[in-house]
C-alpha cells in the first residue's frame, strides 16, 4: 500500500503581532510546522486566541507568515505573484467560516456560483452546478433568497455549496459550526464530513469543541505557537 501523499505542508511558520506596550511582540506562531495529507480529515483545536484561525489564514494563502513556508504539492505558495495566488486558492481551496461571508446584495444562487464566474466558467454551466449543490444540501428551495433571508444553518450550507463550486482538493473550514445550534451542528458536521466520501476532498478543521475534533482523522492541539498531538 503506497503511502499518503501530502498535499499542502507549512514549514517553521512563524507569525506574531504587536503587543498592547508595543515594546515587544506577541508570538503566535512560533516555529510550528504541519503536514496536511491527500484524503484526510485533519483538525486543529485550541483555546480562544491561540492562533487556530492565524494558521488557517497563512495555510490557505490569506495571509503570510513572518518566516517559515507553506508549499501546495511541492511548490511554494510564495512563489506565485498575486493573480497566480488567487487563481491557486479559487481553484484548488474552499473556505467554509464560522461567519459566512456570504455577500448580502446576491442571492444564494449567486453566491455560490461567484467562485466559478470568476474562474472563466460560462454563466450557464455555473448556474447548473451551483443548483446542484444548493439541491444537494437541501436548500434549492432557497435559491432565490438573500443571505439575510436565510436561518443561520442555510448561510452556512450555502457556504459549503460555494466551497465545493470549483471542485476544490481542500477545504480550510474554520468554526464552522460556531454559530449553530445542536441540531444544525449535527447536519453540518454530516454533511462536511461526507465531502470526503462524496468528492474525495482533503479537509482541515480547526476548532476549539473537542467532541468535533474526536470524528476527525488527526487531531493537533495549538498551544504557545507549537502544535502537539492530541
Amino acid at each position: 500500500m503506497s503511502e499518503k501523499k501530502i498535499i499542502l505542508q507549512g514549514s517553521h511558520l512563524v507569525k506574531s503581532f504587536p503587543s498592547k506596550t508595543e515594546e515587544e511582540r506577541l508570538v503566535v506562531l512560533n516555529d510550528l510546522s504541519i503536514d496536511i495529507y491527500q484524503g484526510d480529515i485533519a483538525c486543529v483545536i485550541g483555546a480562544s486566541g491561540s492562533g487556530k484561525s492565524t494558521l488557517l489564514h497563512i495555510l490557505g494563502g490569506l495571509d503570510r507568515p513572518d518566516s517559515g513556508t507553506v508549499s501546495w504539492n511541492n511548490r511554494s505558495m510564495y512563489e506565485m505573484n498575486s493573480e497566480e495566488l488567487a487563481d491557486f486558492r479559487n481553484k484548488k481551496l474552499g473556505f467554509v467560516f464560522q461567519f459566512h461571508h456570504l455577500l448580502p446584495e446576491f442571492t444564494a444562487l449567486e453566491n455560490v456560483m461567484m467562485p466559478s464566474l470568476i474562474s472563466g466558467t460560462s454563466l450557464k454551466k455555473a448556474k447548473e452546478r451551483a443548483m446542484e449543490l444548493l439541491d444537494r444540501f437541501g436548500i434549492a428551495g432557497r435559491a432565490d433568497h438573500r443571505p439575510s433571508e436565510l436561518s443561520g444553518g442555510e448561510q452556512q450550507r450555502v457556504s459549503m455549496a460555494r466551497a465545493l463550486i470549483n471542485n476544490p482538493d481542500l477545504i480550510l473550514s474554520d468554526e464552522p459550526t460556531g454559530n449553530l445550534d445542536q441540531r444544525n451542528t449535527d447536519i453540518i458536521l454530516d454533511m462536511l464530513f461526507d465531502l470526503r466520501e462524496i468528492d474525495n476532498v482533503s479537509i482541515l478543521l480547526i476548532t476549539h469543541e473537542k467532541e468535533i475534533a474526536q470524528q476527525t482523522d488527526i487531531i493537533y492541539e495549538l498551544s504557545e505557537g507549537k502544535l502537539h498531538p492530541f
